[in-house]
């Protein structure tokens, strides 16, 4: 069973981001600060609260 292509319809953000957002954190032991970050330094803005809810609604179930 494979999984489908992450719909990212409404956000604010490309696909690209928002999977490699949700990557670092369940891949690397990394808080959501940490993240944010990481992000913050490839001249990204992203808020840890956003990515948070990044993980918890495209993460794993």
């Amino acid at each position: 069973m494979g999984v489908g292509p992450l719909s990212c319809k409404g956000h604010r953000y490309p696909v690209e981001v928002i999977s490699h957002c949700v990557w670092l954190y369940f891949r690397f032991p990394l808080c959501f600060r940490e993240v944010e970050e990481l992000m913050f330094e490839r001249g990204i803005i992203v808020s840890y609260e956003t990515i948070r809810r990044w993980c918890a609604k495209f993460g794993q179930a």
